[in-house]
This record gives structure tokens, C-alpha cells and sequence, in this order.
């Protein structure tokens, strides 16, 4: 977990913005969801190991030895599942949302991963496999698009063709959460290690299935052509590379069928997005038809996905060094009988608009430019008792320290067009 200073916080609150900006041009609406949901809301969406990293929390003071009954949220999925659940008559029968926020893992993080840390997810419920699949990963690549990066390589497989693929090599169905959890490592450990992982299992049966996924695509389809399962997969990823990959800007969307994503939710497509530079994915998503279900009582199909933005935002933005401020205007105070003026200017000046800061310290004026500069605060209004006899302030160009008379009555246009001039 992390403190962010205020020149890490405006850094990201600027990726953050033109994320916001993108999902809401295709019409997603955002949503806001507690950080604690009932355990039981989160025990068993999220497989073996998301399960494990659940952080679990007592309620109300309860001692040590009881059991904990609440819980930090994983993920904005489950959570954003039992609104729909819960809100159905108001979200309608088509629900487009988008949500930023925290959300917490009981890990043991490695170097570049958190406890705590920001997901920032778009999904939409309510329609059948299709556009919405598609739209999912247009908003995604856009999003990325509108923060600089270039590159895209976009994944994507079916949680149908893995099955499809299971089922071709006679491996025991109820042992497939097992196989895609070790698959899910295949960019991690390699075949080697999800080869061991599976032996470990007790799925030596199964590792012939590794060299089927990273073999030949013909041989691959060749195969899957026995399952129905699995050709109804291949069906759908097709489909989907037709409808987005002309569409993806600077990128392309490609048939990957390694690709496993851990999550046990998802039940079709699945997708995960890299861009040049990254070593890892930067952004993934899927269809996941039976979550909503598991709150509604009735079969609501799904698809959604997320930026990894703690990723990205090293990606595409460096803080400046040191504390930032807001304000535009930094108002000086000539000595304490000047404190009451220096109040009324800046308010007058924040009441037009303007951002402006007030120095709140006693220091001679070169220190209270400095500490104005060093802020990046770009003008100054000075006003002493020559100003003051003549009706005038001195205006202060903090990075060329040119200075100019400005009548008082004119001090908010002259601003006003300073700060509008690129």
C-alpha cells in the first residue's frame, strides 16, 4: 500500500480523466460500490487462488477468535454483479458502467504489485455475445490510444475452446478449474512449469494439452473440430476478431489459445491487452454469463473488461518533482497590514474563476516568489503601498520575471488572457 504526494496524485488524476473521457463517448455511466461487501458476496466467484487472497475483516469489534463475516473487495466485477442483481428495475435491461477504484488483495505482492491498488473497469449486462464484445475491447484499446500508447497486441481466446480442448484429450471435467489455473501461468513459468504445475496436481494425463496450445493453430482446430463446445469457441473468437481487429487502432487482435485468465467467472471469450514496451498485460477482460445469475436467480449474460492502470500510468506520465500546486495566481503579502487586502484579492480572483493561492508564511518577497516558483505557480500579484497610491498591482510573469502594471479593475481580464494563452 502507498501514500501518493500531491504531484503523484495530479499525474494520475490526468490519466485518470482522459480514461473517464473516453468510456463515457461510448455511453458508459459510471458507478460507485462499497469497499466492504459481505464475505459471502465474494467467497467463491474468483476460483482457488482468488479465494485465498480475499482480504477478510471482523465486523463491529468482534474478538479476535470469531470468524470474520465482511470483507475488502477483490475486484469490481462481483461487486458490480449483485447491483445489477439488486437494482435490476433501475440499471435496465442493458446496463453500459464504468467504475475506478481501490480494491485489495491478502498478498504477498512482488516488486511493482500492491496490496491495495486501483482497477479500472468498463462492462455491460444484458446482451448475448456480439457487439458488446467487441465495444469492450474498442473502449479499452481507445482508452489506451487517448494516453499515448501505441502497439496494440490484443489476445484473445474462449473459456470454449479450452473446454473444447479438455475434452479432445480425455481429461476428467471436473478437474478443468485445475488445468486453467496452472494453464493461466503458461507467460509466467513457461511449458515447462505449467507442465510440473500440472504433475503436481495430479494431472500428468493432462500436460499433452500444452504442446496443443502452443502448437501448430491448424493442428489446433483440426482437433477441436470433435467438440461442439469447442467449435462454438472458435466460432466466437472469429467473429470477434472480425468485428474489432479492423477497428483497432495501431494494432491487432489475434487468436492466442494459451491464453487461460485465471478468474473462474469468465465462460467465453477472454482477452488480454499488450502494447510495445510492456512484458505483461496491461489490460484483459472477458465474458462471464453465469455471475450475474448467482445474485439474480435468472440467467443474465455479461462481458467486461479492465486497464491494469497502475501499469500504465508509469507508462505515460512522470510527476513533476516536488509539490504542485492548483493555483494559477499566487497572491503575495507585502507585511502584515497588507494581510486583509491580500484576502480580499485573492477571494475576488477565486469568485472570477481563477485559482489562487495566498502565502501563509511571514518571509521577505525574493522568498515568497521562490516558494511560488518552486510550486510552478505561474504569476504573481504584488501589491505594496507604491501600488497602492497608484490604483495599480504589479503582475509577475514567474518564469520570464518580466512584471507589469495592471490597473485593479482590470487585473481579472489580464488574467483571464494570460492564463488562456497556450
Amino acid at each position: 500500500m502507498r501514500d501518493f504526494l500531491p504531484a503523484e496524485v495530479k499525474a494520475r488524476e490526468k490519466v485518470l480523466s482522459t480514461v473517464r473521457g473516453v468510456f463515457e463517448s461510448y455511453g458508459f455511466a459510471p458507478l460507485e460500490t462499497p469497499a466492504i461487501e459481505r464475505l459471502e458476496i465474494l467467497q467463491g466467484k474468483y476460483g482457488e487462488e482468488g479465494d485465498r487472497l480475499i482480504f477478510k475483516i471482523a465486523q463491529r469489534g468482534a474478538r479476535a477468535t470469531e470468524e470474520a463475516d465482511l470483507a475488502l473487495r477483490y475486484d469490481l466485477t462481483v461487486p458490480l454483479a449483485r447491483v445489477v442483481a439488486e437494482y435490476g428495475d433501475r440499471t435496465g435491461r442493458i446496463f453500459k458502467r464504468y467504475q475506478v477504484a481501490p480494491v485489495w488483495r491478502a498478498d504477498r505482492p512482488g516488486r511493482g504489485r500492491y496490496r491495495e491498488f486501483y482497477q479500472c473497469d468498463v462492462d455491460v449486462v444484458g446482451p448475448e455475445f456480439g457487439l458488446a464484445d467487441a465495444e469492450t475491447i474498442l473502449v479499452l484499446t481507445d482508452a489506451l490510444a487517448a494516453l499515448g500508447l501505441k502497439g496494440f497486441e490484443v489476445r484473445l481466446n474462449s473459456r470454449k475452446v479450452l473446454r473444447g480442448l479438455i475434452e479432445s484429450y480425455g481429461i476428467d471435467p471436473a478437474r478443468e478449474t485445475d488445468v486453467l489455473v496452472a494453464l493461466d501461468k503458461f507467460d509466467k513459468i513457461g511449458e515447462a512449469g505449467v507442465a510440473e504445475e500440472l504433475r503436481e496436481r495430479g494431472l500428468a494425463a493432462a500436460t499433452p494439452l500444452l504442446a496443443g496450445v502452443s502448437g501448430p493453430e491448424d493442428e489446433l482446430r483440426h482437433r477441436l473440430g470433435t467438440s461442439e463446445v469447442g467449435r462454438s469457441g472458435l466460432d466466437e473468437v472469429d467473429r470477434l476478431i472480425d468485428l474489432a481487429g479492423p477497428l483497432v487502432s495501431d494494432g491487432a487482435v489475434a487468436f492466442s489459445p494459451v491464453l487461460a485468465r485465471g478468474l473462474s467467472y469468465y465462460t467465453g471469450p477472454i482477452f488480454e491487452v499488450y502494447v510495445e514496451g510492456s512484458t505483461s498485460a496491461i489490460s484483459s477482460g472477458g465474458r462471464y454469463d453465469g455471475l450475474v445469475g448467482m445474485f439474480a436467480g435468472r440467467s443474465i449474460p455479461a462481458v467486461g473488461g479492465s486497464l491494469g492502470i497502475e501499469r500504465i500510468i508509469p507508462l505515460v506520465s512522470r510527476p513533476e518533482e516536488g509539490v504542485v500546486s492548483p493555483a494559477r495566481v499566487f497572491l503575495a503579502v507585502w507585511d502584515a497590514a497588507a494581510r486583509p487586502d491580500a484576502l480580499a484579492t485573492a477571494s475576488a480572483l477565486r469568485a472570477a474563476g481563477i485559482p489562487t493561492e495566498v502565502y501563509l508564511g511571514g518571509e521577505r518577497m525574493g522568498e515568497q516568489l521562490g516558494y511560488a516558483s518552486s510550486r510552478g505557480i505561474p504569476y504573481a500579484v504584488l501589491r505594496g503601498p507604491k501600488e497602492q497610491e497608484q490604483g495599480v498591482v504589479t503582475l509577475r510573469d514567474l518564469q520570464t520575471r518580466e512584471q507589469t502594471a495592471v490597473p485593479e479593475g482590470d487585473l481579472v481580464a489580464v488574467l483571464r488572457d494570460r492564463l488562456s494563452t497556450p
